[in-house]
């Protein structure tokens, strides 16, 4: 059955000429809405499934054109700030298009299968010379799996390489299902612990597990990525853990992201409070010791 390219979903951003979301040159596709809430999180923008609007404090000069234009009274100014009410807004963009120092600007847009596409299709020769593709990132497309499923489909019929960078957070039928069309699986482990992965992402690693393990079995090439955090999975022991389980699972190559600040910015524009705000960011250098235990074990860590 043909991909039905007018199914719809929510993207937050499609950047192209990526070179660190699979092989080659590729485009990455950044799907709106996350079941998990990493306190170190860089996007948190794209944790919501909704259309949001975010206030640049740089811009505004405070004239509350927007608390008088919002119908829904989701605009209110608190301590000489602007918040916006994410429950109450209904992503009319009305406050963002009468906003005069363009200081509200919104996160998410709804787009279909074919629209997606035609943007992916404009670096097709970039593709080909460089073994490159779509890549499906967030958020978390498994979220939106209808939209995910459609998009991969279209692709294959397009004859685009496909990857996406999951945390694995779905039952294993719905993930089973979106990583049918893709080639390459790019996996986020946050932590080998089950209630410490629970404490720092809400949610416990149980379902990432099992879904790590299928896609392993279902012979897709799967790079697993751990995003190195301070108090969180950083020691030396946590090295020990994963590699004890990568083992297990027969993982030979492992991708270390060290920690980083950029997305601090963002939780300001969303009125949030940001956890690692005073945390100094990590370097390759900081974790070597980290990665020769990974390579003590035979498994092949790089950054």
């Amino acid at each position: 059955m043909k991909a039905n390219r007018e199914q719809t979903g929510v993207v937050f951003n499609i950047q192209k000429f990526s070179v660190n979301d699979g092989p080659g040159i590729r485009t990455v596709v950044f799907f709106k809405g996350c079941p998990l809430r990493c306190q170190w999180c860089s996007n948190p923008e794209s944790q919501s499934t909704k259309v949001q609007i975010l206030w640049d404090t740089k811009k505004c000069v405070h004239c509350l054109h927007c608390i008088d234009t919002c119908k829904q009274n989701a605009v209110r100014e608190v301590n000489n700030e602007i918040h916006i009410d994410h429950k109450a807004c209904i992503g009319c963009l009305e406050c963002e298009q009468e906003c005069p120092q363009n200081a509200l600007k919104h996160e998410g847009d709804t787009k279909t299968v074919q629209q997606v596409l035609n943007i992916v299709k404009q670096d097709e020769v970039f593709y080909e010379e460089s073994g490159g593709g779509i890549t499906l990132s967030g958020g978390e497309l498994l979220m939106q799996s209808e939209f995910a499923c459609e998009l991969l489909k279209a692709c294959k019929e397009e004859n685009i390489h496909t990857a996406c960078e999951t945390t694995g957070f779905a039952s294993p039928d719905v993930f089973l299902k979106v990583i049918e069309n893709i080639d390459y699986v790019l996996f986020d482990m946050k932590h080998w612990d089950t209630q410490k992965h629970k404490e720092y992402t809400g949610v416990e690693n149980t379902l990432i597990k099992e879904n790590i393990k299928q896609s392993i079995a279902s012979g897709k090439t799967v790079l697993p990525r751990i995003p190195v955090i301070p108090g969180f999975n950083d020691s030396l022991h946590d090295a020990e853990m994963f590699s004890q389980q990568f083992k297990e699972l027969g993982i030979q190559r492992v991708q270390l992201l060290p920690f980083h600040q950029f997305g601090e910015n963002k939780y300001s524009l969303l009125n949030k409070e940001y956890a690692y705000r005073n945390t100094t960011a990590l370097h390759k250098e900081d974790l070597i010791p980290y990665q020769n235990i990974f390579l003590a074990h035979g498994i092949e860590a790089f950054f």
